[in-house]
């Protein structure tokens, strides 16, 4: 018995054995025993470490000390960068929706493309308006727009909500401040302004060939009439409904049912512009910082962007800019913007709880010796880290339906083969694409996001796996194809 468990534990086929046994378990209890991700990515990780024979004090410290135990570093090294950043985006983007920027946004859209461009406008619209709002916050919001939108052009309700659908789900999958890319950051030692250029560069490929090209084809055949229990909603100009469940590329970690509830008609929605400079302004600062770091020598001008580009900085500045601009010059008192900022953050919890756990998940793999045991087969194989990465997070986003928990998981696995390399942080934040890119492949029954969808845009099982399940693989594997590429040419 004790060969057996030293070859567990010391071996390369061993440590591979374990690591398949650990994700293996920890399917089982998401998908069978329906436990919150957040418990079950907490006790594989701890029996993990057990089984690989890691000191006690190593994994949970002493009754003393327990400041540089893995339970601790895991969990407080990922949350230190991400909390501040993932709440500082939540609260932006509910400023944003409560506003009536959709509205402002979708107007100006439909101006300039017109009725036959119309689908294009609606993905452009889920494209904007989806950099600062979570995924399943963008559907309840853009839902009766393009109602309004299926109602006037007089065709399938599919053919305009695609387009709209591979916008939010491109942005939510692939750029900060979504909680996917902003984790990924944190896990891969990646910088935020590279994750932004790459995401844009991964996922706009991705985008046109799901939303516009592959909406137009599937938008014909599957006929869907606007639902009559909507109608009513979209004509009389509601914003949208409030949930905090479900799930395509971030928040959502378990099953739920969206509660919907109606908000008051904005009957002054703000300009495009103002909407338009708001959602650039962190985008702009974090970039700055970025290329200032590559373009200028030390110096004062370098630590002013240094500091204004700093993630968390800059998103303070965009929602302070917001509270003014949207909210106390508009007519809304502190209080009210207090109980909306209040409001929005409440769903981040268990989203911090889910990377944080995957994230000391990651960090047991790395101290018991998995991370190296892999890099040293995937070298023997010949196989590419970012195809790796790939298949990691595909599999894992199949199996059990939540792309957070793929995410944080496979950043866990391949992060330290990342740090082992000398890749440059284009390199990396390539990588992280293609996990970002995994994450959402071949959405169906296990994922919360697929029902929001088929409830929302009134489609069948069978429709919705003929529409939005193909969006999400065609959306996935054009990203990652040209992050491969690249990653080809650059590493």
């Amino acid at each position: 018995m004790s060969s057996v468990v030293d070859w567990l534990r010391t071996s390369t086929p061993g440590l591979l054995v374990l690591c398949g046994i650990a994700i293996a378990v920890l399917l089982f209890v998401i998908i069978r025993i329906k436990l919150e991700p957040f418990i079950a990515l907490l006790i594989v990780g701890l029996g993990l470490a057990l089984a690989a024979g890691l000191p006690v004090s190593q994994i949970v410290g002493t009754a003393i000390k327990s400041g540089d135990s893995i339970l601790e570093t895991g969990f407080g090294g990922i949350l230190g960068h991400i909390a501040v950043i993932i709440g500082l985006g939540t609260v932006l983007g509910a400023i944003l929706e409560r506003s009536g920027g959709a509205q402002a946004l979708t107007a100006r859209l439909l101006g300039v493309f017109g009725e036959r461009g119309a689908p294009i406008a609606m993905g452009l619209l889920g494209l904007i308006f989806g950099i600062p709002v979570f995924f399943d916050i963008g559907i309840f919001v853009l839902a009766p727009l393009v109602y309004v939108a299926a109602r006037q052009g007089g065709k399938s309700l599919v053919l305009y909500a695609m387009p709209m659908l591979a916008g939010l789900s491109m942005t939510h999958a692939f750029l900060p401040p979504h909680p996917g890319p902003v984790a990924l950051g944190g896990l891969l030692e990646v910088n935020l302004g590279w994750l932004i250029l790459m995401g844009f560069v991964c996922g706009i490929p991705g985008f046109i060939a799901a939303g516009l090209l592959w909406g137009s084809y599937i938008g014909k055949r599957v006929i869907v009439d606007v639902p009559e229990d909507f109608v009513n909603e979209a004509d009389g100009g509601t914003t949208g409904s409030a949930s905090k469940t479900g799930e395509q590329g971030g928040p959502h970690v378990s099953g739920g049912t969206a509660v919907t509830t109606a908000r008051p008609r904005v009957t002054t929605p703000p300009s495009v512009g103002t909407i338009g400079a708001i959602i650039a302004v962190p985008l702009i600062l974090i970039l700055g910082a970025t290329f200032g770091t590559i373009l200028l020598d030390e110096g004062r001008l370098l630590q002013v962007l240094t500091f204004f580009g700093t993630p968390a900085v800059a998103l303070l500045i965009a929602v302070l800019i917001a509270f003014y601009v949207l909210g106390i010059r508009r007519g809304s008192t502190v209080q009210e913007l207090s109980t909306l900022t209040g409001e929005s953050l409440r769903p981040v919890g268990m989203l911090l709880l889910v990377v944080g756990a995957g994230a000391f998940f990651g960090k047991v793999i790395s101290a018991t010796g998995i991370g190296t045991a892999l890099a040293d087969t995937m070298s023997a194989a010949g196989l590419p880290i970012i195809v790796l990465a790939y298949i990691i997070s595909c599999a894992l986003r199949i199996a059990q339906g939540s792309a957070t928990v793929a995410i944080v998981t496979t950043g866990g696995i391949v992060g330290p083969l990342v740090a082992a390399q000398d890749y440059s942080q284009v390199a990396v934040a390539l990588i992280a694409m293609s996990i970002a890119a995994g994450s959402i492949i071949l959405s169906h029954v296990n994922d919360g996001g697929f029902w929001i969808i088929a409830k929302f845009f009134n489609m069948t099982v069978k429709q919705t796996l003929q529409t939005w399940t193909v969006l999400e693989t065609v959306l996935s594997v054009v990203s990652f194809a040209v992050a491969g590429v690249l990653f080809a040419i650059i590493a």
